[in-house]
């Protein structure tokens, strides 16, 4: 696996840029915010990336750091989520957090849904 992401035992990979973008938008935030990845029903191929700030860490969150930037993830969401890669991109179309899911078998054409 590449050297710039730092990977947790469920194989969840935050790279370099987007902890750079976790640490920017955290810093318009009250302290001790983090950035926190959850996967909802919905969307337009059957679940959805949520991307919030929280303040508290639940006891059974996965707790991923990355260069001073921290990602929570819940248990709930934690099996369709093993294995990706989330990433912070800026191309022609925009600037954005992109989830690369090995477990996504379609998803939609923006990124932010998938199904299993």
């Amino acid at each position: 696996m590449s050297t710039d992401l730092a990977v947790n035992p469920r194989g969840i990979a935050v790279t370099a840029n987007a902890a750079k973008r976790i640490i920017s938008v955290m810093a318009k935030e009250p302290p001790g915010s983090m950035l926190r990845v959850s996967v909802a029903g919905g969307g337009c191929s059957g679940f959805q990336y949520i991307f919030d700030v929280d303040r508290e860490k639940a006891a059974d969150d996965l707790v991923i750091e990355r260069d001073g930037a921290t990602v929570l993830i819940d248990e709930t969401s934690l099996d369709l989520l093993e294995g990706c890669t989330i990433d912070f991109v800026d191309d022609l179309i925009g600037q954005s957090f992109r989830i690369t899911n090995p477990n996504a078998t379609s998803s939609c054409g923006c990124g932010t849904s998938f199904a299993v």
